[in-house]
């Protein structure tokens, strides 16, 4: 009878759901907020105690609005929204367009390319007033059991709280996030390079990575997109006003999915084909390879911990889950 008892428990708190914290910068709605309502949608597989906001795509006041919607749509109004940090870590305005005029391939700027929005106070109102870093923090000392940190921008918020209490580290269960390249510029990396480093160098036991190299081998196109469009729903109704447009406008068009492949594999990683570990690092000399990915030299962090880097996937089965959790 005990050892049933015991089994019983154990299968129990294996069906608990997942604890997540989503720290993202924002999306009108494909890409960050299509992640976050993928993640909304299976409560029973994942908890979001809180969304945290950074600068990346939009500066955090905007982003609110965008993640609101969302939150709303899937009419959960008791999640958390938390400000956190207002700039990446050195990396500023001016860095950035001198780096575009000297190296022009860099041709997206996300937040540096906005003026400073002006204060939007229903939205800052609503949202908590508690900083994201000291939530990130608080939450990860506090809760029971450790907690999943899905990353959807740059690593800012994440970076400042490791390094105000390093002993958090122990306490994320998994960072599964969206960012860098194997070879070449990814916004998420570029916009913070040290924050990055900062993350990549620390002691989390599972880190997992979906770089621009995957993210390059699932891209929607007008016949998917029509797939979800179909149906009704309040998160559909996102979906569809944020892509009808770039369909109508050009039918052969092929729209990345990014931050949605991290929020899939949330929930049901079974579609990811392909992968390889691996140390990794951050340039972070102002440069032209300022924020890339390069070897990580283990003298320099010797408590770091390996990456688990995605490479490729079976679309057909993402397409499956993406479909699924969007309409549901």
């Amino acid at each position: 009878m005990r050892v049933l008892l015991l089994l019983a428990a154990a299968a129990a708190a294996c069906a608990q759901p997942e604890p997540v914290i989503v720290d993202t910068d924002g999306a009108v709605f494909n890409d960050d907020g299509a992640a976050l309502a993928m993640v909304l949608a299976e409560p029973d597989k994942a908890q979001v105690l809180g969304v945290t906001l950074v600068p990346g795509n939009f500066w955090p006041s905007e982003a609110a609005g965008y993640l609101f919607r969302v939150i709303d749509a899937r009419n959960q109004p008791g999640i958390p929204l938390h400000f956190g940090a207002r700039f990446p870590l050195v990396h500023t305005r001016e860095m950035a367009q001198k780096e575009q005029k000297q190296w022009p391939e860099i041709n997206y700027l996300g937040a540096f390319a906005q003026d400073l929005p002006e204060p939007k106070p229903k939205v800052e109102h609503r949202a908590s007033h508690k900083n994201a870093v000291d939530y990130i923090a608080d939450t990860l000392l506090q809760e029971p059991g450790p907690v999943t940190i899905l990353e959807l921008g740059p690593m800012t918020n994440l970076a400042i709280a490791l390094r105000l209490h390093p002993e958090i580290a122990a306490k994320v269960r998994r960072l599964i996030f969206l960012g860098g390249a194997r070879q070449g510029r990814e916004l998420n990396f570029w916009f913070d390079p040290e924050a990055a480093q900062i993350v990549l160098r620390s002691a989390i036991p599972q880190k997992i990575m979906f770089g621009l190299e995957i993210c390059s081998r699932a891209e929607l196109d007008k016949a998917h997109y029509e797939r979800i469009a179909a149906k009704r729903t309040p998160v559909t109704d996102l979906y569809r006003s944020d892509l009808e447009k770039r369909f109508k406008k050009d039918p052969g068009a092929k729209v990345p999915l990014w931050d949605c492949l991290a929020a899939a594999y949330l929930i049901d990683p079974s579609w990811v084909t392909r992968k390889e570990t691996s140390y990794l690092d951050v340039e972070t000399t102002f440069g032209k390879d300022y924020g890339t990915v390069k070897p990580l030299d283990r003298e320099l962090a010797p408590e770091a911990t390996a990456v688990q880097i995605m490479l490729d996937l079976d679309f057909a089965k993402f397409f499956e889950v993406y479909q699924a959790l969007l309409t549901k």
